[in-house]
């Protein structure tokens, strides 16, 4: 997968959890994230935001769900002395649930996928072709 196409795959993603419903809306990124900051001001009228922790896998995952929160004009912050993995955010659960963590999720499933698959081709072209992981051996008792 090239960079467009991961562009476009991630565009497409967000489109389906906005609840775009129309090909036109799918499409048009703007009337996706429109949609669900809309969708977030109505949530927080019954679900008022609270403040939740979470804790990311390594910096990209990180630097997504960072970058995924500010898009819905969310304040990502942490405390000081936490981990540099972890985010903290003023959030309603049900936004949280239903949109904020699957589309993450999704996202950063792919965005991974791409990362592995770039680091492999790079390795395997400049380095070794054999890139596979280092082999399980027994321990020697001494």
């Amino acid at each position: 997968m090239n960079e467009a196409k991961l562009i476009e795959k991630l565009k497409l993603i967000e489109a389906l959890f906005s609840g775009a419903t129309t090909e036109g809306e799918k499409d048009a990124a703007f009337n996706a994230l429109q949609r669900i900051k809309d969708r977030l001001k109505e949530i927080k009228k019954n679900d008022p935001p609270v403040e939740y922790q979470f804790t990311m896998s390594d910096k990209w995952s990180r630097k997504l769900f960072v970058a995924l929160l500010r898009r819905y004009d969310i304040k990502p912050f942490r405390y000081y002395r936490q981990r540099y993995t972890t985010v903290m955010a003023k959030v309603s659960k049900t936004f949280v649930d239903d949109t904020l963590w699957p589309e993450f999720k999704e996202l950063d499933k792919t965005l991974n996928s791409y990362l592995k698959d770039i680091t492999d081709k790079v390795i395997s072209e400049s380095i070794n072709a054999d890139s596979s992981e280092a082999e399980v051996v027994q321990q020697i008792s001494g």
